[in-house]
């Protein structure tokens, strides 16, 4: 279990001494580094340590492995300018694989826009177009121990421009590791690792992460549950961030969340009350039939901007 344990922990952390080198805002695929699910977003995204449904793709894939039925997750968010995000993803055990596999489709979009020249820079009678950003996600995820996981994620990525298209693939890598002390869990997560995308002729690299999350069960009770999250991030294209969560579940049916980020910009639009990096939601899960079905609402503060909403539905099957 050591051996093991410390094999995954070097392969996550070799490559981060590049990122020591990275320029501020030099990475490009930027979709990839929006969250995918309301409880993420309402625990400011600090759940690399704690993610049980479907969204582990995206999240964590080694936290896959841990599971024994069918999940399915969906998500949309309405940003502004008219533009929207989707999410949806499935994972399921696979005995012959000796362990689980999932698949995801994530997308940015924006409305239709018309298309503008020198000549006309207004648009006016001019076809339209919208803009877009993919990913195809693949992930494979198997307990080595009782206690720990290891998963990968492989992913199309494209990013669409009128006529013009940039493609590639990258990959995430992600440790889950139970103590059984208190639910206390240790993971780690290497995202978006892969080669540079090139528009037109031009060539970006990928927004590249490192993350590391803990997630402890401070109050364990029949009708009761609070759970602590923290999780630190080193991206290649800005300086390190933070966050930290907690969610409370009453009877295991009701949840309510809150979280906050740090060392992230946000320029508030209140001035009695700051609520920069802060976020909060709620969410319930209900067993319907053979199905234990989640809803799940995040808040976020953008402060001049308008401020974000998410929703999610999760399934068990």
């Amino acid at each position: 279990m050591r051996q093991a344990a410390v094999i995954a922990i070097a392969v996550l952390l070799l490559p981060t001494l590049a990122f020591g080198q990275a320029k501020v805002g030099t990475a490009g695929a930027q979709f990839l580094e929006i969250g995918v699910s309301a409880r993420g977003m309402a625990l400011g995204n600090a759940i690399v340590a704690n993610v049980d449904d479907a969204s582990a793709v995206y999240y964590n894939p080694a936290a896959i492995g841990e599971f024994d039925r069918y999940k399915a997750m969906f998500t949309h968010i309405s940003y502004v300018a008219d533009i929207n995000y989707e999410f949806a993803a499935l994972t399921m055990p696979v005995n012959a694989l000796m362990g689980n596999v999932g698949i995801a489709f994530y997308m940015l979009s924006t409305d239709d826009m018309p298309v503008t020249s020198f000549k006309n820079p207004t648009g006016a009678g001019a076809p339209t177009f919208q803009a877009k950003d993919y990913a195809l996600a693949f992930t494979y995820a198997a307990p080595w121990t009782e206690h720990f996981s290891l998963g990968v994620t492989v992913k199309y990525i494209a990013e669409l421009y009128h006529d013009y298209k940039a493609e590639g693939w990258a990959a995430d890598v992600g440790t889950y590791y139970n103590t059984g002390f208190r639910n206390l869990r240790i993971c780690m997560l290497l995202s978006n690792f892969g080669p540079d995308l090139k528009f037109i002729e031009e060539k970006y690299p990928l927004p590249q992460d490192f993350k590391f999350g803990v997630s402890i069960d401070v109050l364990q009770g029949p009708t009761h549950r609070l759970i602590f999250l923290g999780q630190m991030a080193h991206p290649n294209d800005n300086l390190e961030k933070y966050a930290t969560g907690f969610e409370y579940w009453f009877n295991d049916f009701v949840a309510l969340r809150v979280g906050r980020n740090y060392n992230v910009d946000y320029v508030s639009s209140n001035d009695f009350m700051k609520f920069e990096g802060m976020s909060f939601g709620a969410g319930l899960k209900m067993d319907v039939s053979n199905f234990t079905m989640g809803v799940d609402y995040g808040y976020q503060d953008f402060g001049f901007l308008d401020d974000t909403h998410r929703f999610s539905l999760s399934l068990e099957f």
